[in-house]
């Protein structure tokens, strides 16, 4: 079996969402010793924002008849997508930056979504086990001031459950600046308590996440 691993973070040596997905990443290969991960980084390795506007006018051109740069989109968004057509089981780490969803994480569905497989439908992706992890610096729960400011997690789960049919789960934990930023010192209690809850979270859906997957591939 072959799991995805998708990772957004900008800040790989202190990330938040990195520290969860590795835990579910744990579990997985508890229950899948010594089977494939496939990774792909793109908040270090980011995917140029432009190659999405190559990638659409590159699919509606014959090969001879289109640019490199239109070539070379059009073969990232078939690499894109080989990753997730290739995998059994998706996990990704994406966190919110600035109260939306992180550019990186836009790029990337821009570019996969120009391929005509998951365009059309990516029917052997319906169904497919996916775990998305996501953390929020501030809190934007029910009953909070800023509560809808989490323009992130919606757009995610759309994507994802929505247009690409994923068996979707979610992990996230809220309040991560807290700790970091002096506003918000005042949180410590209730912020430390989140990460607990986080941290269990992702134990047990990880451990539930591998599980599904060996079941689907069962079928």
């Amino acid at each position: 079996m072959t799991l995805f691993r998708l990772d957004a973070s900008v800040f790989p040596d202190r990330s938040a969402s990195r520290e969860l997905a590795d835990i579910v990443e744990a579990q997985w290969t508890a229950a899948h010793p010594g089977e494939a991960i496939v990774r792909r980084d793109i908040g270090t390795k980011h995917l140029p924002a432009n190659m999405w506007a190559e990638a659409v006018v590159g699919q509606q051109l014959s090969q001879a008849d289109r640019s490199p740069v239109q070539q070379a989109a059009v073969e990232l968004a078939a690499t894109l997508a080989d990753e997730l057509l290739g995998a059994d089981a998706l996990l990704l780490a994406v966190p919110l930056y600035n109260y939306g969803v992180s550019q990186h994480m836009k790029a990337w569905f821009d570019i996969l979504f120009t391929d005509p497989r998951i365009q059309e439908g990516g029917a052997e992706l319906r169904s497919r086990p996916a775990l998305l992890v996501t953390v929020t610096g501030g809190n934007y729960g029910p009953g909070t001031p800023k509560e809808g400011w989490d323009h992130s997690t919606g757009w995610l789960q759309r994507v994802l459950a929505d247009v690409l049919g994923l068996d979707l789960t979610i992990v996230q934990r809220r309040f991560t600046l807290v700790g970091v930023n002096p506003a918000l010192d005042r949180f410590i209690d209730m912020a430390a308590e989140m990460h607990e809850e986080a941290l269990r979270a992702a134990e047990l859906e990880g451990r539930r996440f591998a599980e599904r997957a060996l079941e689907v591939s069962q079928r």
